[in-house]
């Protein structure tokens, strides 16, 4: 297989806006199929934004926190859904591979809290999965829920073996080595974090798994976000950026082949050679010859873990529904 190129998106939503920022992703997919990518990687919940907000006003602002909610909220995403499927159709006109960061309403359930979602499409237009943010990080746990098992996964493609953790999952080690033994090859790391130490994550995980690692964070600033939004205040006038982003492209020896880009809009691109997915592990396999499963072994629970169990079973036999 010849080497090709992929792509990290460093951009800013248009805030709070689903359909405007569905638009955009789909003409920076276009711009990166111009200069060549064949995989393009968007940042943690770009759609419609990061709630970065969580992490300035205080918890005890409940009416303006619960504002903020239910416009986030009202501009999520189901998938499958509308936006989801100009998104799919954006990836299949460019004819690459995308991996979209949004915010995803729990449409299996009660319609009414989110997920921190990653979304995989194919050149072809398809839906290749999802994988939902297991553990949301301190105030983030005021708006995300947590993800399940059953969306840890890593997807065949043909540009090799395509999967990823969002931010700070990336601190999980359990969850990097899942990715690992199912011979995780391109791995996306969408980000709210940026500068040290979270660049040398990134290349101590390209390091360890042997692997390029694509990561990518938002680059916003103030004047992204509109005077009408009160939360505005816990960002005084003068501090131009709230994210100077830091995205970069890590090949398998843990050194910088794109960025880091920083305090701009724009796409950081990196030429992958996929006869790196392999030849490097001759040293370190973690998931291979370094693995010991005779001293240590990882259970994931993968299995569908539903809310609601709907049967027409007598109230009396309800202990034999599993």
């Amino acid at each position: 297989m010849e080497n090709f190129k992929v792509a990290a998106v460093q951009a800013a939503p248009v805030f709070m806006d689903r359909d405007a920022t569905v638009e955009k992703a789909c003409e920076l997919m276009r711009e990166a199929a111009a200069n060549g990518a064949k995989l393009v990687v968007f940042p943690e919940t770009f759609i419609p934004t990061y709630p970065f907000w969580v992490w300035a006003v205080p918890a005890k602002e409940n009416r303006l926190l619960s504002e903020l909610y239910a416009e986030l909220l009202d501009q999520a995403v189901t998938i499958p859904g509308p936006a989801i499927s100009r998104l799919a159709e954006g990836a299949r006109k460019a004819g690459i591979h995308a991996v979209v960061g949004l915010n995803e309403r729990n449409s299996e359930a009660s319609g009414a809290s989110l997920y921190n979602t990653l979304l995989y499409l194919g050149p072809d237009g398809r839906i290749l999965g999802k994988h939902r943010k297991l553990v949301p990080t301190a105030p983030e746990r005021m708006v995300w829920a947590q993800g399940q098992g059953e969306y840890l996964e890593v997807f065949d493609t043909p540009l090799g073996k395509l999967s990823g953790l969002i931010c700070w999952e990336n601190y999980m080690p359990l969850a990097r080595y899942a990715l690992y033994a199912w011979g995780v090859q391109l791995y996306a790391a969408p980000t709210w974090d940026h500068g040290e130490p979270w660049l040398s994550t990134l290349r101590h995980v390209a390091k360890e798994g042997r692997m390029y690692v694509i990561g990518c964070c938002s680059a916003i600033r103030r004047a992204d976000v509109p005077d009408t939004y009160e939360f505005k205040k816990y960002y005084p006038e003068g501090s131009d950026w709230i994210n100077k982003g830091d995205s970069a492209i890590v090949d398998p020896d843990g050194k910088f082949i794109g960025g880091p880009l920083n305090s701009e809009e724009g796409i950081v691109y990196a030429d992958v050679n996929p006869s790196q997915f392999r030849g490097p592990k001759w040293k370190l396999d973690v998931a291979g010859h370094y693995s010991r499963p005779d001293v240590f072994r990882l259970i994931v629970n993968r299995s569908s873990q539903p809310v609601l169990l709907e049967s027409e079973v007598d109230p009396v036999d309800l202990d034999t529904v599993t």
